[in-house]
């Protein structure tokens, strides 16, 4: 069958499906790659991938392709979950014998609901979803696929899962997707150099953060490797397939979870000589940190979360406030760049938990940051928690532009005072004179960066102003609701 593989358009700017782990638009415009549809659509060669939102193909057009394809496999999100499902209806209007498959966490979590949710979808794959396509495409029928649901005559069926791709060398390279149906130079992400080129050199990750959407709901928490030489020669190969590639970013969900592992990873990495960029946890320590900087590497993504220690029990993050301390010193003494992650809103939050939270980042003073709401996304032990507790309101997590809305209240710490606080963290982080110098400096020696920051500040700025909208409308309303 001839398929297509599709992250859908959505929101605009909207980037919240198909790999990406925040389901949300950012306060910037970023664009990651659709890893995970690129694996299967390697496997098929008659098939298309489109990544509608980098490449700015409307709804419209979307719809159309359509009649050229006999199978569409969209990659949904929760907050683009009924735009999807009416585009699902519209191409299948367009083509009534096209077959259609929803795939991602939502529908791993939620396989009836989904496949209630319209007529238009055909069924649904749950996790891991390579194989089963691959299979279907080839003719196989749903009731001998793993990992597939459907609904037959009003009733569900669902088969048991598959086990996990234990040899992803096995799997095709997506660069060579990414050649084939992509262009590269969409994809931009601001703390990655530009144009980069994103790869997996793992599945899956054993940390058990009650928060985090994939490892609970998508790949697992049973971690498993490509051998270390095909990753070096897929890296060789994007090197020498894509003019002017400035960076791979190695997108794991924890690229050097081991230390063993990422020694010998990098020791043949020196060969490609490279710049590269990856995921990482504050539990690694100064010598494979060393091995990173000596064979290329160039920034981190530490997900650092909380300032607060009982909070990082809470949400069973597996590291310590002095782990985070010992490693971000380690990291600046070999030069390694950090872009920190941090989220408001986790469970146990209060004021002065946040407090300590804002503190803990300038204390570290990472090059950038990223400031979350925390979501509880269905297939989370936070979604248990938060709707066992009560905590969870009907609000919706996005605004009409998919950035991110509280949808979580706690006591002495409503939905507008959360947005508040990511806007304050914000504020009282980057208006600091020595972050202020840090993008002074990158704008007065690149010409490239300072049209790149220009853009990023008007973003933010517009963003800022509806969040502060947002906050004012909320409180105004407070007494309303209360009479």
């Amino acid at each position: 069958m001839r398929t297509l593989f599709l992250n859908p358009p959505s929101f605009e700017g909207f980037d919240g499906g198909a790999s990406s782990r925040w389901p949300a638009t950012r306060e910037i415009e970023s664009y990651w790659y659709p890893v995970w549809l690129c694996y299967p659509a390697g496997m098929l060669p008659d098939s298309k991938v489109v990544d509608a939102p980098p490449h700015k193909i409307s709804i419209e057009d979307t719809v159309k392709m359509a009649s050229d394809f006999e199978l569409l496999v969209l990659f949904t999100s929760t907050p683009g979950f009924e735009v999807d499902v009416r585009m699902a209806e519209m191409m299948k209007d367009v083509n009534p014998r096209l077959k259609v498959t929803f795939v991602g966490p939502p529908v791993t979590v939620e396989p009836e609901k989904t496949l209630r949710a319209s007529k238009a979808i055909d069924f649904v794959c749950a996790k891991e979803f390579d194989h089963a396509i691959v299979d279907y495409a080839n003719g196989k029928p749903l009731r001998e696929i793993g990992g597939v649901s459907w609904l037959e005559n009003g009733k569900l069926y669902s088969n048991p899962a598959a086990a996990p791709i234990e040899n992803l060398d096995e799997l095709p390279w997506v660069s060579k997707v990414y050649k084939r149906d992509l262009d590269f130079t969409r994809y931009n992400v601001p703390f990655l150099k530009h144009p980069f080129v994103s790869l997996y050199t793992s599945r899956g990750c054993p940390a058990m953060c009650t928060f985090c959407l994939w490892p609970q709901t998508h790949s697992g928490h049973r971690w498993r490797l490509r051998s270390a030489d095909d990753v070096v020669n897929e890296v060789l190969w994007a090197k020498e397939n894509f003019p002017g590639v400035q960076e791979i970013f190695f997108d794991d969900d924890t690229f050097n979870y081991q230390k063993k592992r990422t020694i010998e990873l990098c020791k043949k990495l020196e060969k490609a000589n490279v710049t590269w960029s990856c995921t990482s946890r504050v539990t690694t320590d100064y010598d494979t940190l060393a091995a990173m900087k000596d064979s290329g590497a160039r920034l981190m993504i530490v997900g650092y979360e909380s300032g607060d220690a009982q909070i990082l029990k809470n949400i069973k993050k597996g590291a310590t406030l002095d782990m985070a301390r010992r490693f971000t010193k380690n990291a600046h003494k070999l030069g390694l760049t950090i872009h920190g992650d941090f989220i408001v809103g986790l469970p146990g939050e209060t004021r002065e938990s946040i407090r300590r939270t804002v503190d803990f980042a300038k204390e570290l003073d990472t090059e950038t940051i990223q400031v979350s709401i925390a979501h509880p996304y269905p297939g989370t032990e936070f979604y248990d928690y938060v709707k066992n507790n009560g905590l969870i309101t009907i609000d919706a997590m996005t605004d009409e532009q998919g950035h991110q809305l509280p949808n979580i209240s706690y006591e002495n710490l409503d939905r507008a005072e959360l947005v508040d606080w990511v806007e304050r963290f914000y504020g009282e982080y980057y208006f600091r004179p020595r972050a202020i110098w840090r993008v002074v400096r990158k704008a007065i020696f690149s010409t490239s960066e300072r049209k790149r920051l220009q853009k990023e500040a008007r973003e933010y700025l517009a963003l800022r102003r509806k969040r502060q909208q947002f906050v004012r409308d909320h409180r105004a309303a407070q007494p309303a609701a209360g009479d």
